[in-house]
């Protein structure tokens, strides 16, 4: 069985480097290749690799930052790819899944690519991420945006995927969308749930009304507007001590 994989890395030569390397295998399929964290989010998500192979020392976002954007249960295998070998590889040799130092050497590729195949239950990452994230990945209008979390007002799903809404996208009127998910929004910063497709920052609310049958609806500082189901309301009046 071929394994999907995905190449993240900034450097052009090194990854088609590492994609050519991986071809020459004959187990690997390299679905997909990105020069940034932000694009390789989307990519996740949208191809659900098995495993992705990661630069650590990239703009915006590191690797290492970009793997505590991932939620835990669903993140593919991480095979680390970098030119330092000092305190990422003393950090990492236990706990990733691999971890190559560039340049790679086939026969080094080809030992983890056994590993891979070998490997039927996913690596436990939780003691290599971060609580909580500082900065959210968005895109939108040929721009990438990196937001403060507490900077957010609040972020709602729809089908076209995850938006976010913040003073900039308002005075700016325009609609950002970001890579990670509700649930990983929720779990790693200020933002609370107010419905199942919406998080709200507590410290952007302007105004509750209260609507008929225990439901609500939230306006923000700057005039955006959050559905509060019944479910959530009683934990958002706890939250501001409205209860």
């Amino acid at each position: 069985m071929l394994l999907k994989a995905i190449v993240i890395d900034d450097e052009h030569y090194a990854r088609e480097e590492l994609i050519a390397l991986l071809n020459e295998t004959g187990q690997v399929e390299v679905v997909a290749s990105c020069e940034n964290a932000i694009t390789g989010l989307q990519k996740i998500h949208s191809l659900k690799p098995d495993v992705v192979f990661l630069d650590i020392q990239m703009p915006q976002i590191t690797g290492l930052e970009m793997l505590s954007m991932l939620d835990h249960e669903t993140m593919p295998m991480m095979v680390f790819v970098s030119a330092y070998n000092q305190h990422a590889l003393q950090a990492f040799e236990e706990n990733a899944f691999d971890y190559i130092l560039k340049p790679v050497e086939p026969s080094r590729l080809a030992k983890t690519i056994k590993n891979l195949h070998a490997i039927t239950v996913k690596k436990d990452y939780s003691q290599l991420v971060q609580d909580k994230l500082e900065l959210i990945p968005c895109m939108g209008y040929n721009r990438i945006l990196l937001l403060k979390a507490q900077d957010i007002e609040l972020a709602y799903s729809n089908q076209s995927g995850v938006h976010i809404v913040s003073h900039e996208t308002n005075k700016n009127n325009q609609t950002t969308t970001c890579s990670l998910s509700l649930k990983v929004l929720e779990e790693k910063t200020c933002l609370l749930r107010c419905h199942r497709q919406y998080l709200i920052n507590t410290n952007m609310i302007r105004e509750i009304k209260l609507l008929d049958n225990s439901l609500a609806e939230i306006i923000t500082h700057n005039g955006a507007v959050a559905p509060v189901s019944r479910r959530y309301l009683k934990t958002l009046k706890d939250r501001l001590g409205l209860s």
